[in-house]
C-alpha cells in the first residue's frame, strides 16, 4: 500500500493559526497543476506498490476552478480505495459537490474548526456557522457521504460551554470521522503575535484539559473510536492515507512544501512556488538524510500517538534489539506510573494521556 499527497498552497486568506505553507495569491493556479502534473510524471515509476490512497490538501484545495482540479485528477491513478480532498464550507456550492460527487474522490474533509461565529472571526476563518451546516447539507445531498470535519478546541474566547456546543452539535450530524486538535500557537503566525501583543489570551491548561475530557466522554457515548491522539471515526471509516503515515507506509508528495518517504529515505520539495513552477516540478526534492536514531525516533513518535501502539517485536525487527531495549527501558517509569501500558510486548500511551503524550515520548527518544 502506497499513498500520494498533492500539496495546493493556495488560500482566500492565511488564517491567524496556521504554520503550513500557503499564500492568500493564487494567480498561478494553472501553471502551479501543469508542474504538479509534470512532477507526478516523473516521480510515479518510484513507486514499488500500488497507490491505494491520495489525497489532496493544502491550503485550500477547494479554492482552485473546476476546470484547474479537473485536469490534475484526470492525471491521477482511478482506482484509489480513499481519495480525500480537503475543503472549506464557504467553497462548497452545489456547483462544486456535484461536480466532486462525478470525479473518483470518494471523500471530503472539511474546515469547520468551530460552529461559534465569534470564535471563528477571532482566529480569520472566512466561514459563519451557518455555512459549514449548508455545506455538510450539500456534500450530502450530493451523495457524498464520506465526510471527515475538523474542529479546534482551546480557541481564544472559547468556554467549556461553547466547545460543548460545537462539538454536540457536529456529533449530531453524524459525520463519519472527526478531528479534534489542542490549537497550538506556532511562532511566526499571526496567533503566535497576537498572544505576544496581549491581544487574546491562551486557553489554561486546566481549561484545555476540561475540553479534551468532554471530548473524550461525548466521543465514546456517541460510537466513536479514537484511533489517533486527534482522530475519532466511526467503525469502518477510519482515515486509510492519513493511518499510513503513522504505520510508516511509503507515500509521495507532490508540490511545494510536500514530502514524501520510500519506505527507508525522507524528502521534500522547498517551499517556493515560483521556483517549483520555473522547474516544472522537476528536480526540487530534497534528501533528508537521517540516522538510525533519527529513524527510530520518528517511529516512535508515529506509533505511540495510536492505540495501536509501538509494538517492540516490530522496533526490533526494524532497528534491532539494542534500539527496542532502550524503548523498554526509557518507558519502565512511564509503565510504572501508569502513564504507559505493556500488553502482550506492545507499549501504549493511554487515552487519557494523549494530551500529554509529547513529554511521555520525548523520554523515550534516543538524543
Amino acid at each position: 500500500m502506497a499513498g500520494l499527497y498533492i500539496h495546493i498552497p493556495f488560500c482566500h486568506s492565511k488564517c491567524a493559526y496556521c504554520d503550513f505553507f500557503s499564500t492568500p495569491r493564487h494567480s498561478d493556479t494553472e501553471a502551479y497543476i501543469d508542474a504538479v502534473i509534470s512532477e507526478w510524471h516523473h516521480r510515479r515509476d518510484a513507486l514499488n506498490e500500488t497507490v491505494e490512497t491520495i489525497y489532496i490538501g493544502g491550503g485550500t484545495p477547494s479554492i482552485l476552478p473546476v476546470k484547474v482540479l479537473d485536469r490534475l485528477i484526470a492525471e491521477l491513478p482511478e482506482n484509489a480505495t480513499e481519495f480525500t480532498i480537503e475543503a472549506n464550507p464557504e467553497d462548497v456550492t452545489d456547483d462544486w459537490c456535484h461536480y466532486i460527487a462525478s470525479t473518483p474522490v470518494n471523500r471530503v474533509s472539511m474546515g469547520i474548526q468551530s460552529f461559534n461565529n465569534t470564535e471563528l472571526h477571532t482566529v480569520g476563518r472566512r466561514h459563519t456557522a451557518e455555512d459549514a451546516l449548508k455545506a455538510i447539507d450539500r456534500l450530502r445531498s450530493a451523495g457524498i457521504t464520506e465526510l471527515s470535519c475538523d474542529l479546534i478546541y482551546g480557541l481564544p474566547g472559547q468556554t467549556l460551554k461553547s466547545w460543548q456546543q460545537s462539538l454536540d452539535l457536529l456529533i449530531d450530524l453524524r459525520p463519519p470521522h472527526l478531528s479534534c486538535y489542542l490549537l497550538s500557537y506556532e511562532e511566526g503566525t499571526r496567533l503566535w503575535a497576537m498572544r505576544e501583543t496581549g491581544k487574546i489570551v491562551e486557553a489554561s491548561e486546566e481549561l484545555s484539559i476540561e475540553m479534551y475530557n468532554h471530548l473524550i466522554e461525548t466521543i465514546h457515548h456517541a460510537g466513536y473510536v479514537h484511533y489517533e491522539i486527534s482522530n475519532f471515526a466511526l467503525p469502518g471509516h477510519h482515515a486509510r492515507h492519513n493511518s499510513s503515515y503513522w504505520l510508516d507506509k511509503p507515500y509521495i508528495g507532490l508540490g511545494v512544501s510536500a514530502h514524501s518517504f520510500d519506505g527507508r529515505n525522507r524528502s521534500f520539495n522547498p517551499p517556493s512556488i515560483k521556483d517549483y513552477i520555473s522547474r516544472g516540478g522537476i528536480g526540487t526534492s530534497i534528501i533528508e538524510e537521517e540516522t538510525l536514531d533519527e529513524r527510530l525516533n520518528d517511529y516512535i513518535i508515529t506509533s505511540l500517538r495510536t492505540a495501536r501502539g509501538l509494538h517492540l517485536d516490530e522496533a526490533t525487527e526494524r532497528f534491532g534489539k539494542t534500539a527496542a531495549d532502550h524503548i523498554t527501558a526509557t518507558s519502565r517509569p512511564h509503565v510504572k506510573r501508569g502513564n504507559m501500558a505493556l500488553h502482550d510486548n506492545t507499549l501504549t500511551i493511554p487515552e487519557s494521556q494523549w494530551l500529554v503524550s509529547d513529554r511521555i515520548m520525548t523520554d523515550l527518544m534516543k538524543v
